[in-house]
């Protein structure tokens, strides 16, 4: 009779240990697919907002309940390879015409008279350091005009960025019958009621919004960068 006891006590404990490993990885399954995502920052194309050897947490959920905005640091499916992430900042929105004379964005402006009647868009954060693509390379651009949902995105390091002068405006997504989870090269399709609330059914090409730097790790020093982490990113 103590040895059945002591049995069933095992199964019960096993059971228990099962159950709440089972959570904990489908707890962060959900995190992961639709709340919260961490990535590294290999290059320097976001400099000096983002360093190389940052890791920084992208809010997946933020746009569930907003649409994207200009100056928001944007994680993205690359658009002629999807298996890669790039990061890059919002600069044109659907609607707008945009255009690049002198290294500067114009927003919405005459391409013949705009040194007299428009004044170019405030970027702080933007960088031009001497090293990088020549001088001229992608110092003039467009007009444009950005269709629904597209946006046109540029790297804070204005001299050594891949993109949207490169490779062309930057898709938002569509929407579908269903909720769209992707994991990493991996993509299924969860049944949700659409028709009440269309927001879960949008199949992003944007992986999400960066607001913190977590960690940063400088490689050339071999040390930390304390200063940092728990930047809010902006």
């Amino acid at each position: 009779m103590f040895k059945k006891r002591k049995k069933n006590k095992k199964k019960s404990t096993f059971r228990e240990y099962t159950e709440a490993i089972v959570v904990a990885l489908l707890l962060a399954f959900f995190v992961r697919a639709f709340i919260v995502q961490a990535f590294k920052i290999p290059s320097g194309s976001m400099e000096n907002s983002l360093l190389i050897g940052d890791h920084i947490l992208v809010s997946k959920i933020s746009y569930w309940f907003r649409s994207p905005e200009r100056g928001d640091m944007l994680v993205f499916r690359f658009p002629l390879d999807e298996k890669r992430d790039f990061i890059k900042r919002v600069v044109g929105m659907p609607g707008e015409k945009i255009m690049i004379r002198d290294g500067k964005v114009y927003v919405n402006c005459n391409s013949l008279s705009y040194k007299t009647d428009c004044s170019p868009l405030e970027e702080p954060y933007v960088v031009f350091k001497p090293h990088g693509y020549p001088e001229s390379h992608g110092k003039s651009w467009g007009p444009v005009t950005i269709p629904d949902d597209h946006l046109f995105v540029l790297g804070d390091n204005r001299n050594n960025s891949q993109d949207g002068r490169y490779w062309g405006l930057l898709k938002i997504g569509e929407f579908t019958n269903y909720m769209p989870v992707r994991l990493g090269t991996l993509k299924f399709s969860v049944p949700f009621p659409c028709s009440i609330w269309n927001a879960p059914c949008w199949d992003y090409k944007i992986r999400g919004v960066a607001f913190l730097v977590y960690w940063s790790w400088d490689g050339k020093a071999g040390s930390p960068r304390w200063n940092r982490i728990g930047k809010v990113l902006n």
